[in-house]
């Protein structure tokens, strides 16, 4: 069976839907709402047909929506999104978690307090997000394709997005789908649980943050212990993701998300894995590699913008080029001559 991914279309919004339903709370970036979808779609859709290699401010607030694809079938089993550069289309807001240190002389004691500042640092950054695959797919390497493709994207486009990149994991969800940490900070000042207050987000917006959230620092020692030990932890569900970014050269940094508290992860773009040993290389003879020298699975795409395609595959480095698997050249449609950008898998 063999997957590839694409670029996403706007005739992919049921399929997008069926998804979404299966995503849960927390999950902004892919609401169940067919509407928001095909906004989305049709956003991602004129993006792309923008043919610059770069825009002449710098990267602007574009979105590029892949989906993993069965080749034999057409169905659809995943779906991830890249945002060129966040905060350009209203403020994008984060908790900075920072420490202040006390010292009181007459009790020859030293203080240390944790304090969640609202702010909008990350602003001007890229972000991979919005990272769905089929709970029937969630193995064999589907994930890592997925979330990687993205990097092949970016590195493929790469005048379109920021210096800095981001991922937002989602944080900690209790079984009735409720937020502690949202029920300590957010909830006061909102009159909605976390689950309303997340949909309403995902469907407009996070303006109503700025119109209501206190300016404020937040002490961590006055929040309760539920929500205290959700600050930076990622969901259960979301831990292999945090995994695979830190592999790829991301770290936590003290931002966490104003809804759930979960970790948001930092990187340099040119420094992330999979964009720094991307390479671009022309293909020379479409066959088995073995027997052409040393064989190495890769991560394979062509394309550009929405002909973006990507898939796992193996390739050696023959005398005139490059030796790619035949599966692998189906798969993203490519025959000698073509260009082919790859990553060690």
């Amino acid at each position: 069976m063999t997957f590839r991914i694409r670029a996403a279309r706007p005739t992919d919004v049921e399929a997008m839907y069926e998804m979404a339903k299966l995503g849960g709370s927390g999950f902004t970036n892919l609401p169940a709402d067919r509407a928001t979808l095909r906004a989305k779609l049709d956003r991602a859709a004129a993006c792309l047909a923008d043919p610059r290699e770069s825009l002449p401010d710098g990267p602007g607030d574009e979105l590029f929506v892949v989906v993993l694809e069965n080749v034999a079938t057409g169905e659809l089993r995943g779906t991830a999104q890249i945002f060129a550069c966040v905060g350009r289309g209203g403020p994008f807001y984060s908790y900075r978690l920072t420490t202040l240190t006390q010292h009181s002389k007459e009790l020859n004691r030293t203080f240390r307090a944790e304090m969640l500042h609202l702010a909008t640092d990350l602003e001007g950054s890229s972000e991979v997000g919005g990272l769905f695959l089929h709970p029937a797919e969630r193995a064999g390497g589907l994930g890592m394709l997925l979330a990687r493709s993205r990097y092949l994207f970016i590195a493929m486009h790469r005048a379109r997005f920021a210096p800095r990149i981001l991922a937002e994991l989602r944080g900690v969800i209790d079984e009735r789908g409720g937020s502690a940490f949202w029920d300590a900070v957010g909830g006061k000042f909102f009159g909605m649980g976390f689950q309303e207050a997340d949909h309403f987000n995902a469907l407009n917006g996070n303006q109503f943050i700025a119109d209501l959230m206190p300016k404020h620092p937040v002490y961590v020692a006055m929040l309760p212990d539920s929500a205290r030990t959700a600050i930076g932890m990622p969901h259960l569900n979301g831990r292999p993701a945090m995994r695979m970014l830190e592999a790829e050269g991301f770290a936590y940094e003290g931002y966490v998300d104003i809804f759930d508290g979960g970790p948001t992860m930092t990187a340099r773009t040119d420094q992330v894995r999979s964009i720094a040993g991307a390479k671009a290389e022309t293909v020379a003879h479409i066959a088995a590699p073995e027997g052409h020298g040393p064989v190495r699975r890769v991560l394979a795409a062509t394309g550009r913008l929405a002909t973006f395609r990507c898939t796992l595959g193996e390739v050696t480095q023959g005398a005139d080029g490059l030796v790619i698997d035949p599966v692998a050249a189906a798969a993203l449609d490519v025959r000698p001559g073509d260009t082919v950008w790859h990553v060690d898998r």
